[in-house]
């Protein structure tokens, strides 16, 4: 009897990814983005920061612009490409910061309950309370604006998010059977957080993390547009529709293309995230 090879865990993860039409699309845009995001540079066929009026509001496929220009002359493709830099480095930023300070918030409340739980919860339960980007709105309108400021209000706008769902988390590893048998048998409770809890939380972290990225992305365009985040010239797809707006009737070409950057972006991360999800979670596993 021939004995069937095992498949390692990564193996598993692959064929899976493979036979999910959604998990690829979405893996398979994100892989675009950052290779963009990454050689974009070279990529481009103009200069995103250059003007050229004589060359202004010209549509799509006129003398080697592929996009059009806007209203400065400035290509449209070359600042597209360069805005992907940029939603990126505030994407990942932003779930990285937000991440780690709401899973520290998180495992603190969990873990030791009591007193500090609620006291950590009940500020969560606060800023909960204030729309998210008009929070954001507020943050920046202190600090400032520009790329730095806008991925520090997101992440402080943000990490209750995380908070939230770590808390959660760690209340119901708290509650299975090993976390009692090690403090029946004198593990120490940094042992017990350090070597079983956080282990345990990467999972959730990775799952949420993916499907936050989508969300700061969209938050950013946001605030952009508003005239609170980054700022021109630098090209970012918020601002681009801002700058665009005053011309939708007469240049479509200035915010639809941009507009579309947005949805591709977001929805190559929400597909691959909801993959994620469904396959990393043991709740949603049909196994």
């Amino acid at each position: 009897m021939v004995k069937e090879k095992k498949q390692s865990s990564i193996e598993i993860f692959f064929s899976r990814l493979v036979r999910s039409w959604t998990g690829m699309l979405g893996l398979l845009i994100i892989i675009v983005l950052l290779i963009i995001s990454i050689f974009g540079q070279w990529m481009t066929p103009f200069d995103p920061l250059h003007a050229e009026f004589s060359n202004k509001l010209l549509p799509p496929m006129t003398d080697g612009h592929l996009l059009g220009t806007d209203q400065l002359g400035r290509d449209i493709f070359s600042r597209i490409i360069g805005g992907a830099k940029v939603s990126v480095i505030i994407g990942v930023s932003t779930v990285f910061i937000a991440g780690l300070i709401g899973t520290a918030v998180g495992i603190i409340a969990g873990f030791f309950r009591g007193w500090i739980d609620v006291i950590l919860m009940r500020i969560v339960d606060v800023q909960l309370s204030f729309p998210f980007i008009l929070l954001v709105l507020v943050i920046n309108a202190v600090i400032g604006t520009g790329l730095r400021n806008i991925v520090i209000s997101l992440a402080i706008g943000g990490w209750v998010i995380f908070a939230r769902v770590i808390r959660s988390e760690v209340l119901a590893i708290r509650e299975k059977e090993f976390i009692t048998a090690c403090i029946a048998t004198g593990v120490t409770r940094l042992e017990i957080l350090v070597k079983h809890i956080v282990p345990s939380l990467f999972t959730p972290m990775i799952i949420l993390g993916s499907l936050q990225i989508g969300t700061y992305i969209i938050a950013e365009a946001s605030v952009s547009f508003l005239g609170f985040g980054v700022q021109p010239p630098i090209p970012a797809w918020g601002n681009m529709l801002n700058e665009g707006k005053d011309y939708i009737f007469s240049s479509w070409w200035l915010i639809t293309f941009p507009g579309l950057a947005i949805i591709i972006t977001t929805l190559g991360v929400n597909l691959f995230g909801d993959w994620l999800r469904d396959t990393l979670d043991p709740e949603l596993k049909g196994e």
